[in-house]
C-alpha cells in the first residue's frame, strides 16, 4: 500500500511539473499575443488530465492547477484586439485540437465567452456543450470535465431575470441542460463502481464519495434557477431526477443524490409533492440506507411546520401524516431485514413530525407507538442498546411536547411499546415518567389513569421476571423508591369514592413489592388514606348514612392491612409510627375503640418486635407524646395506657433512659388545653420516680467510676418541676424546687473533680430563668419570691 501511494506522489508530482512547464510557454505566448502558440501549449498542458493513475483525490489536485491556469487563458480569449480572432471562428478553431480532452476543456472556455458575447443563443451553445462531452467516457475525467462545463455555465444559464434569457420556454432549456449533465455525470460516477478487479470494492467506495459533491452540485444550481416554480418542478425536475435515481440501480448513488433532494429543494415543495417523493422510495436498492432518507425529510418538514403556524394547512391539505406513515409501512416491510433500530429510528422521526404538525390529534401519536409495537411483536427479545435508546426517545417525545403525563395515559399503546424495554430501560422510562409528573406539578385524578400509569411503572414497584435485586446499587434504589413515594401524593380527587379507588389501586400494586419496597410505598399510601379521612371529615351531613364502603371505620380497616403489610419486612418502628398517626387520626374522628386498638398494637410492636434499647428509647417517647395529644379516650382506657407507657418507661435499659421517660410521663396527667386531666398527685409521683432514678444512676456511677455521674438529669428535673410550678399545681410547692436546687448545687461540689460545663450551663441558665420571673413581679414574681438562689 506504502508503494502504491509513493507511486500516486511521484506521478501527481510529474502532471504538475508537466502542466507548469506548459503553462510557461503558454503565458510566453500570451503575453506575446500569440494565439497560435497559446492554444499549442493549453492543449499540451490540458493533455497532463488524461491520465489514469491518480486517485480522485490526487487527480482534483492536478485538476485544480489546470482549473487556474483556464481562468487566465479565458481573459486572453475574451480580449479579440490581442488575438484578432472573432469568438465564432475561435470556438471552430480550438475544435482542431488533436486530443479530445484538451479540445472539450477548450470548447468550453471558449463556448463559456461566445454565450457572453450573445452573438449566439445560450442555449444552443449550451446544448452543443453538453453534447460534445459525451466524447470522454472515463468517469474520472469524465465527472472533471463536466464538473468544469457546470462550474462555467452556471452564471451563464438563460433564466427568468437572466442576461442571457432567450424566447418562451427559456427556463425549460435551462433545466434540459443542466438535468443532462445531471443525468451523464450521474452515469459516470455510477459506472466507476465496475471498473478494477472485484477486491477493491471499499476503496471504490471511498473515491466515490470524494467525488460525490461534483455531481450533486448540478441539483444545486437546478434549486437555484429562479424559474422553476413549484409546478415545473413538480412536473418536470422532480421526476426527471427521481428518474435517474432509481434506474442507476446504485445503492451509494441513491442515498446521496435523495438526501441532496431533500437537502437543496424547498420545504414547501418537498409538502407539495410527498407522494411523488416518497413513492421513489421502495424502489430502491434494498441496501439503501431509506432510513436516514425519510428521517431527515421529516425533520426538514418538522422544522418547516414549526417555523410558522401559517403553513400548517398545507400540511392538512396535503395529507401529509397519512402519506409519510404509509411510506415507512411499505419500506419496512419491503427491507425484512432491516434491524430493529432502523424501523424504530423511523417511528421516531414520524412521531416528532405529527407531534409538531398535528399535536391535537392523539390517534395519530397513538397509531405510530401501535406501528412499532407491531414491529417490536416480532423481535424476540430487544437486546441492540441503539434500538434501545430509540424506543425511550419515541416514548420521551409525547412527555416531552405535552408536558403532561395525563396525556400519555391515554395513548392505549404506550404500555404495550414499554413493555418491550429491557428491565434497566423500563425502570429508566418510569423514572423519566414520574420526573415528568414531578416537574408539572400533574394531579392523576381517576383510578383508570393511576391503573395505567402504575402498569408503566411496574419496574420500579415490583420484580420483574429476570431481574437481580441483589445487583441494584442501593442507593440507585432508594432513589427510585422515593420516587415512587413521592408519585403516590400527587394522586388525588376530591371526591372521596374516586380517592379510595385510587388507594385501592396503588395498594393492589405496591403490596406485591417485596420486602425492600415496602418501607418506602406504606408510609405514602397511610398518609393518602389519612388525607381521604380529613376530606370525609370535611364533608357536611352524616358519614354513617354514606356508602358503606365510605365509612371512616372501613378506611382504618384498609389503613390496619396496610401496616400490616410491614410485617413481612420486618420494619416495626415505622410500622409503630404509623399506627400512632393513625391513632391521631381516629383521636380526630372521635372514635374511641379504634384507636384504642392503635395504641393496643403499638404496645405489641413494641414489646415484642423492638429490641434495641436506642429504639425502645424513640419508641417510648412517640408513644408518650402521642397519647398525651389523645382526648377521645375515657377514663378506663386512658389509665390503661398511661399505666402501660409508665411501666415501659421505667424498664428502659439504662437509668438515664427511665429517668427521662418517667418525667416526659408526668405530661399525661397534666394537658393544659383539656378539662379534668389535672392530676398533681400522679404528676408529682412521676417526678419523684424520676427523681430515685436519676438518684440511682448516680450511685451507680459513683460505684462503676469512683465518681459521681453527671447532674444534668437532676437540671432536667427542675425544669419539669419549675414548668408544673408555673402552670399551677398544688402539689408542686416552692420548697420542693428550693430542695432541689440545693441538691444539685451539693452534688456538683462533691464531684468538683469532673467538672461538667454542659451541666453547669444548663443549671446556669435555669437559675437565670427563676431570677426573671422573680423580678418580673405581678402573681408569677409571687410565686418565686420564696426560692432562694
Amino acid at each position: 500500500m506504502l508503494n502504491g501511494t509513493e507511486d500516486e506522489e511521484k506521478w501527481l508530482a510529474e502532471g504538475i511539473a508537466g502542466i507548469q512547464h506548459n503553462a510557461f510557454y503558454m503565458h510566453r505566448a500570451l503575453d506575446s499575443n500569440n494565439l497560435r502558440e497559446a492554444l499549442k501549449y493549453s492543449a499540451q498542458m490540458l493533455s497532463e488530465l488524461r491520465t489514469s493513475k491518480l486517485s480522485p483525490h490526487k487527480y482534483y489536485e492536478l485538476y485544480m492547477r489546470a482549473f487556474d491556469e483556464l481562468k487566465r487563458l479565458e481573459l486572453f480569449f475574451k480580449d479579440d484586439s490581442k488575438h484578432g480572432v472573432s469568438v465564432v471562428d475561435l470556438y471552430e478553431l480550438v475544435q482542431h485540437a488533436g486530443n479530445i480532452l484538451p479540445r472539450l476543456y477548450l470548447l468550453c472556455t471558449v463556448g463559456s465567452i461566445y454565450i457572453k458575447s450573445k452573438e449566439a443563443p445560450a442555449k444552443e451553445v449550451l446544448k452543443d456543450l453538453v453534447e460534445m462531452c459525451r466524447g470522454v467516457q472515463h468517469p474520472i475525467r469524465g465527472l472533471f470535465l463536466r464538473s468544469y462545463l457546470a462550474q462555467i455555465s452556471r452564471d451563464k444559464l438563460p433564466d427568468i431575470g437572466s442576461e442571457y434569457e432567450g424566447d418562451a420556454d427559456t427556463v425549460m432549456d435551462a433545466v434540459d441542460f443542466v438535468l443532462q449533465n445531471f443525468t451523464e455525470m450521474n452515469k459516470l460516477w455510477v459506472r466507476m463502481q465496475h471498473q478494477g478487479p472485484g477486491g477493491v470494492r471499499e476503496k471504490r467506495e471511498k473515491e466515490r464519495s470524494e467525488l460525490q459533491d461534483l455531481v450533486g452540485k448540478n441539483l444545486h444550481v437546478l434549486s437555484q434557477i429562479e424559474g422553476v416554480d413549484l409546478e415545473m418542478y413538480k412536473e418536470t425536475v422532480l421526476p426527471r431526477v427521481l428518474e435517474q435515481v432509481v434506474n442507476c440501480k446504485d445503492d451509494l448513488a441513491q442515498y446521496y443524490l435523495m438526501d441532496c433532494i431533500i437537502q437543496v429543494f424547498p420545504d414547501e415543495y418537498h409538502l407539495q409533492t410527498l407522494e411523488t417523493l416518497l413513492g421513489a422510495c421502495p424502489q430502491l436498492q434494498p441496501t439503501v440506507d431509506v432510513k436516514t432518507v425519510l428521517s431527515r425529510l421529516m425533520d426538514r418538514l418538522s422544522n418547516y411546520a414549526a417555523s410558522s403556524a401559517d403553513v400548517l394547512p398545507e400540511f392538512l391539505q396535503v395529507e401529509a401524516f397519512s402519506k409519510l406513515s404509509n411510506a415507512i409501512g411499505k419500506v419496512i416491510e419491503a427491507q425484512l431485514d432491516m434491524p430493529a433500530v432502523g424501523a424504530i429510528t423511523l417511528y421516531v422521526s414520524l412521531l416528532t413530525f405529527t407531534l409538531r404538525v398535528h399535536p391535537d390529534r392523539l390517534d395519530h401519536v397513538d397509531q405510530v407507538l401501535g406501528a412499532c409495537v407491531k414491529k417490536l411483536s416480532n423481535i424476540p427479545k430487544l437486546e441492540d442498546s441503539r434500538a434501545m435508546k430509540q424506543v425511550v426517545a419515541l416514548l420521551s417525545a409525547p412527555l416531552e411536547k405535552y408536558n403532561d403525563i395525563l396525556t400519555a395515559l391515554t395513548l392505549s399503546n404506550y404500555p404495550r411499546v414499554m413493555d418491550h424495554l429491557d428491565i434497566g430501560t423500563n425502570k429508566l422510562m418510569a423514572m423519566v415518567i414520574i420526573q415528568s409528573i414531578m416537574k408539572n406539578n400533574s394531579c392523576i385524578s381517576t383510578a383508570d389513569k393511576v391503573e395505567v400509569l402504575f402498569e408503566l411503572i411496574k419496574g420500579l414497584i415490583k420484580d420483574i421476571d429476570g431481574a437481580d435485586v441483589d445487583e441494584l446499587d442501593e442507593e440507585d434504589f432508594k432513589e427510585e423508591q422515593n420516587s415512587v413515594a413521592r408519585l403516590i401524593h400527587m394522586l388525588y380527587n376530591d371526591e372521596p369514592e374516586e380517592m379510595l379507588k385510587i388507594i385501592c389501586i396503588v395498594r393492589k400494586h405496591t403490596m406485591v413489592g417485596g420486602p425492600k419496597r415496602l418501607p418506602f410505598t406504606v408510609s405514602s399510601l397511610v398518609f393518602s388514606a389519612l388525607r381521604l379521612l380529613r376530606q370525609l371529615q370535611g364533608q357536611e351531613g352524616d358519614i354513617v348514612g354514606e356508602e358503606a364502603s365510605m365509612t371512616p371505620n372501613k378506611i382504618f380497616q384498609l389503613l390496619t392491612q396496610i401496616i400490616e403489610s410491614l410485617s413481612a419486612v420486618p420494619s416495626p418502628e415505622l410500622a409503630l409510627r404509623l399506627y400512632l398517626q393513625c391513632a391521631e387520626a381516629a383521636n380526630g374522628c372521635d372514635i374511641e375503640h379504634v384507636a384504642y386498638e392503635f395504641f393496643t398494637q403499638a404496645f405489641l410492636l413494641y414489646e415484642e418486635e423492638i429490641a434495641d434499647s436506642k429504639a425502645q428509647v424513640t419508641a417510648i417517647h412517640l408513644i408518650i407524646g402521642t397519647l398525651q395529644r389523645m382526648n377521645v379516650f375515657g377514663v378506663e382506657n386512658r389509665d390503661t395506657l398511661t399505666h402501660k407507657a409508665t411501666g415501659y418507661s421505667a424498664r428502659l435499659l439504662k437509668k438515664a433512659d427511665q429517668c427521662r421517660a418517667v418525667y416526659a410521663c408526668s405530661h399525661l396527667f397534666w394537658v393544659d388545653d383539656q378539662d379534668g386531666i389535672k392530676d398533681g398527685e400522679r404528676v408529682l409521683l412521676c417526678l419523684k420516680r424520676a427523681l430515685r432514678i436519676a438518684n440511682a444512676a448516680q450511685q451507680m456511677a459513683n460505684v462503676a467510676r469512683g465518681s459521681g455521674g453527671p447532674v444534668s438529669l437532676f437540671v432536667e428535673i427542675l425544669n419539669k418541676y419549675i414548668y408544673f410550678f408555673e402552670k399551677g399545681n398544688k402539689q408542686i410547692t416552692s420548697s420542693a424546687i428550693q430542695g432541689l436546687i440545693e441538691l444539685i448545687n451539693t452534688e456538683m461540689q462533691s464531684d468538683s473533680t469532673n467538672p461538667d460545663s454542659v451541666a453547669d450551663a444548663f443549671l446556669a441558665s435555669t437559675l437565670r430563668y427563676i431570677q426573671f420571673q422573680k423580678q418580673k413581679g405581678g402573681v408569677m414574681g409571687e410565686k418565686f419570691e420564696s426560692i432562694k438562689l
